[in-house]
């Protein structure tokens, strides 16, 4: 497996108020696959996603991509393996705001040596007659057009996506997990989402469902579904 997860435990607070937010987690996630992680709210999916992302640490257990394990990374190591391995969607778009939709995106390409050409990419991503715009002047689909650029561009070899449709209505929901399923062909990214749209689970690879911070399903889709033909 390319990315591993064994054993994984991670809890907040201390003596009666500790709260065990992931317990005894473990699975595996193949090169190129798309991955969606399905729970409810508290379920430990965001959090899981922020240890694979080197954003937290578990309290035990291990995390490796490519062999690489995480937990035994000096912060100077974790720093390289998030600028090397990893680009990060985000529910918020976390833009800059006095910047354009092509600088923004110029932003992650400042994180690699080796970023993907920035006009092509805006191109592909449907941004090109917004490019001089700056986020206020974009809906909320194009932002989040922009955001997934920015993480792009770098060419992560894992593109992490925190409820990436969560603040979109239907119809621009699926244009984004469309952009998702199209980034992952053409560019062979594995991509690990959170989710809590269920529907969602059909246009994945592999369905890893969390519940009270246990898994309680792993499965492997024989038959995907494209993202223009789910429905919710």
């Amino acid at each position: 497996m390319y990315l591993e997860i064994n054993n994984l435990h991670k809890g907040f607070g201390q003596g009666d108020s500790r709260v065990e937010v992931l317990k005894d987690i473990s699975f595996g996630v193949e090169k190129g696959e798309i991955c969606v992680m399905l729970g409810p709210s508290g379920s430990g999916k965001s959090t899981l996603l922020n240890i694979v992302g080197g954003i937290e640490s578990s309290d035990s257990g291990s995390v490796s991509v490519d062999d690489d394990r995480l937990e035994v990374m000096s912060e100077k190591k974790l720093s390289a393996y998030r600028r090397r391995h990893l680009g990060y969607i985000f529910q918020s778009y976390n833009l800059i705001g006095n910047l354009t939709v092509k600088e923004n995106i110029e932003v992650g390409g400042y994180l690699t040596d080796d970023p993907l050409p920035l006009d092509d990419l805006i191109k592909k991503l449907g941004l090109w007659d917004h490019r001089n715009k700056i986020p206020n002047q974009i809906s909320g689909g194009h932002q989040q057009r922009t955001a997934i650029g920015r993480a792009m561009i770098k060419n992560p070899d894992i593109l992490l996506c925190d409820e990436p449709t969560g603040s979109l209505d239907y119809s621009t929901s699926k244009e984004i997990l469309k952009l998702i399923e199209d980034v992952n062909k053409d560019y062979g990214n594995t991509v690990v989402m959170v989710t809590h749209n269920d529907a969602i689970k059909n246009m994945a690879d592999r369905v890893i469902r969390l519940r009270d911070g246990r898994i309680g399903e792993i499965r492997v889709n024989e038959t995907k579904m494209k993202a223009t033909d789910l429905d919710w």
